[in-house]
């Protein structure tokens, strides 16, 4: 694979990401419309299960089967690679199956012993094993793909779910919402079927093309691995990726039972407690992990390209790649964290109507550039084929934030920040854990000078977002302002990119698509 075709699939896979966003931002507006706060409440107690679920059972298969596909493909096991997607899917096709029709009973049982408030919920829930079932399935097929390091199947086919989804629930919703709330929401629930079958169909279309394509002869004798060593071999690599997925949550959530207890501890009343939490969690949080769309992208495509140079001992390969894929995220996350740092209140403002929620944005602006480093380093430990170690240093760094939340959370004039900044903690450990492990496995090193270069393009860009929005704010207001500063800083940062020499010819060059066509233009 060259580094050409490993950047294009991390390209295909972000602007899939956004497209999917976007759609996603779209459906949450127009179907909060629709349904009002408590017809969203019914929808969201169910929704969340079926997430969760497919975290557990399906999160770990693409990056499993990829791994595998990936050191098969490279040692030109053809035949072998053929049997490893077909043991797995046939096996995922059992465990999903199995978990759609336990789904139901699994729904009863939560509305029962009163996880799920309110019975109403309940048919959004049993709605949703056939979308679960499908969904799973589909994960082999991605993985598969990504094996073979073509991300275009598993982008098409995310957002081909997406969009079907969110047009399907929104119209069942709308046709559903005279006979009551509870068969609105399970409307809304029932879309996930339609846009899980629109995924998975699209996906094996292309399979199924693909496949007919000659495959190219297998070079040289390789022992045939038996259905027991595959399926073995993909519950060690899935599980620890899908407990990692889990444990994001679980932290995150973490918030939740610590924050507005510890502000009332602190001396704020549960009314204001609620809202400095919502601005935490609700605004915050959201805005900080949009440049993660980019750097997930990245360390997806990463997995395979580490996979397939690890098995044949390609240290150099594997080096570059991880240079590569961690100096993109770098361009990304140093001017989104700066940029936030120094437009967290007029960003607020803008977004949000309210300037409250500008200090969380501040400090946890610190966290884009941490969760960069923390995912590709992810990336790089997952494709050498240690899944479980990003889990462990997820958990170690998961203790950091809980000890940290509810000592500084109390602290009167920390609040919702102490929060902010028990996160960055988090990340900063699990981060520094990823970065041991791999110097030891690898030798790896991030580039800390090349870092500097962008931190320093990145204060001449802060610098100018704050003084532009200052002298601006008077005249044109919040909104103007701040969006010119945005684009002056965007421009200063290019410069500065080019004057610190953090951004030559050749970086350009290696842009899938544009990169020869603009280098050609610069003198």
């Amino acid at each position: 694979m060259s580094k050409n075709s490993f950047l294009r699939g991390a390209m295909v896979l972000t602007m899939a990401g956004i497209v999917v966003k976007i759609l996603g931002g779209l459906n949450r507006i127009l179907l909060s419309r629709l349904l009002g706060g408590e017809g969203i409440g019914l929808y969201q107690m169910a929704y969340p299960v079926y997430i969760l679920l497919l975290s557990i059972i399906g999160a770990g298969i693409p990056i499993a089967v990829s791994i595998m596909i990936a050191e098969e493909a490279a040692k030109g096991h053809y035949s072998g690679v053929r049997r490893i997607f077909h043991v797995t899917l046939a096996f995922m096709t059992v465990v999903a199956v199995v978990c759609g029709l336990a789904l139901p009973f699994g729904a009863h049982g939560l509305v029962e012993v009163g996880i799920v408030r309110d019975g109403r919920a309940f048919p959004a829930l049993a709605v949703l094993a056939p979308a679960l079932t499908l969904s799973v399935i589909a994960c082999c097929f991605r993985g598969y793909f990504q094996g073979l390091q073509l991300m275009t199947p598993t982008a098409l086919s995310q957002m081909a779910d997406q969009f079907v989804r969110v047009c399907t629930m929104l119209v069942l919703a709308w046709l559903l919402l005279p006979k009551g709330l509870e068969w609105a929401a399970a409307g809304a629930a029932f879309g996930a079927i339609p846009g899980a079958a629109a995924g998975l169909l699209l996906i094996t279309f292309l399979y199924y093309r693909y496949s007919r394509q000659p495959m190219p002869e297998d070079d040289g004798v390789f022992r045939v691995q038996s259905p027991r060593r595959i399926i073995r071999r993909l519950i060690v690599l899935a599980v620890p990726v899908a407990a990692a997925n889990m444990l994001l949550p679980a932290v995150a959530s973490i918030d939740l039972f610590i924050v507005p207890l510890r502000l009332e501890a602190a001396g704020y009343s549960t009314h204001e407690a609620t809202a400095l939490y919502g601005y935490l969690t609700g605004m915050a949080n959201g805005l900080v992990q949009l440049p993660a769309i980019l750097t997930i992208a990245l360390a997806t495509s990463l997995v395979p390209a580490v996979s397939a140079a690890f098995s044949r001992h390609d240290r150099d390969v594997i080096l570059d790649r991880t240079d590569t894929a961690m100096r993109i995220a770098n361009v990304i996350t140093v001017p989104a964290c700066l940029g936030l740092a120094v437009l967290a209140v007029p960003i607020s403002r803008l977004l949000y109507a309210t300037p409250a929620a500008g200090p969380a944005i501040c400090v946890l602006s610190i966290s884009v550039f941490l969760v960069g480093l923390q995912q590709i380093t992810s990336g790089l430990l997952q494709g050498m084929g240690h899944t479980a170690v990003p889990l462990y240093n997820m958990a170690a760094a998961a203790v950091v934030k809980i000890v940290l939340s509810w000592h500084l959370t109390a602290i009167p004039w920390l609040g919702e920040v102490g929060a902010a900044w028990a996160t960055n903690a988090d990340l900063a450990v699990a981060t520094a854990l990823n970065l041991y492990f791999a110097h030891k496995y690898i030798a790896y090193r991030v580039q800390w000078r090349y870092v500097g270069k962008l931190f320093l393009a990145g204060a001449a860009m802060a610098g100018t977002a704050w003084l532009v929005h200052h002298a601006l704010i008077v005249l044109f207001g919040n909104a103007a302002a701040t969006l010119i500063a945005m684009m002056a800083a965007a421009l200063v940062y290019l410069i500065g990119l080019i004057v610190f020499r953090a951004l030559t010819v050749e970086d350009i060059e290696k842009i899938p698509v544009i990169g020869k066509k603009v280098s050609r233009r610069i003198p």
